[in-house]
């Protein structure tokens, strides 16, 4: 298949995939296409699945993957309205009742610290879907009072001692950043967009999955490419927050942009890796078939970082 039959092929696939190929690829604003997110395809499937009293599954994190917080990451990703009246009203509770003593959101009760990832996460879909921005200022306090000295953050960081940062708490956390300055929200901009570049530069220092000190691969699930993404990180993923936050091209990308070229198949689509395991309201895509998801944003990234850099 040729550029054009790719497009092609996307555009025909779900209506939020239709959405983001002509934001992403093309270039053309279509708000007509994001409204009809919410009422058909994969949007309104998900939307189907809320109790009447404002969430999904059995409660705000159980159980994976069809928990209020995934499916509302879920939605955010599919590109729905930012305005839907009923995932704002299902935020606004979980910014309510599911706040730790420490400030964070807290799906496992109020005497245990809270989580990063989570929070990262959780800080993602509430900016996109333009939560109360004082609702959303313990958890920016929390965030940023747990940020390690080589600049990025882990989870494990809250509850035990630890002397590294993980990608996968990073990624998460970057993510809910970049929505966040989105959304022109204000408070403690000027810490968090000095502590943006310390986060970046410690997933560059690993060029996006090797070890600092060793150059092996950290972890093999780092090449997977899977969607949804949950809390994993992987480098489809991460090489997608960059092109979104508008990173410029930076040397130390080669090799992750170079193992995304070498996935692309001879159809020049990429296909979907194995999911991770869970419980979900539905399969977007087939594993081991051609993913427009993967498809989509492989190409976003390459758009970005052109091909023409030696890889």
């Amino acid at each position: 298949m040729n550029h054009s039959e790719i497009i092609t092929w996307l555009l025909e696939g779900d209506v939020s995939i239709q959405y983001q190929t002509y934001r992403d690829l093309l270039d053309e604003s279509r708000p007509d296409l994001q409204n009809r997110i919410a009422i058909e395809g994969w949007g309104a499937q998900f939307l189907s699945a809320r109790d009447p009293k404002g969430f999904w599954g059995r409660s705000f994190y159980q159980p994976k993957w069809t928990s209020t917080h995934y499916t509302l990451l879920d939605l955010k990703n599919l590109a729905i309205s930012t305005d839907h009246p009923l995932i704002q009203e299902s935020i606004n509770h979980i910014l309510t009742i599911e706040k730790g003593r420490d400030g964070g959101i807290n799906p496992v009760g109020a005497t245990n610290a809270s989580d990063l990832c989570i929070n990262g996460m959780a800080l993602n879909y509430a900016a996109y879907f333009k939560a109360p921005e004082k609702k959303l200022h313990s958890v920016i306090d929390f965030i940023l009072k747990n940020q390690m000295p080589d600049g990025g953050f882990n989870c494990r960081s809250v509850r035990t001692k630890v002397h590294h940062s993980s990608l996968h708490t990073s990624l998460s956390i970057l993510e809910g950043f970049q929505e966040y300055i989105n959304a022109n929200y204000t408070y403690r901009l000027d810490e968090i967009m000095l502590t943006i570049p310390k986060v970046q530069e410690f997933i560059l220092m690993h060029r996006l999955f090797l070890s600092d000190r060793t150059g092996e691969i950290i972890n093999e699930n780092f090449l997977k490419l899977c969607y949804p993404g949950r809390w994993y990180y992987d480098v489809l993923k991460a090489l997608d927050y960059f092109q979104s936050a508008r990173m410029p091209y930076d040397d130390r990308m080669h090799d992750a942009l170079s193992f995304l070229k070498s996935k692309k198949h001879k159809d020049g689509r990429w296909k979907l890796a194995s999911p991770h395991p869970g419980q979900v309201h539905f399969n977007m895509e087939k594993a081991g078939q051609p993913s427009r998801w993967n498809t989509l944003r492989a190409l976003r990234v390459l758009k970005s970082f052109p091909v023409n850099r030696n890889i």
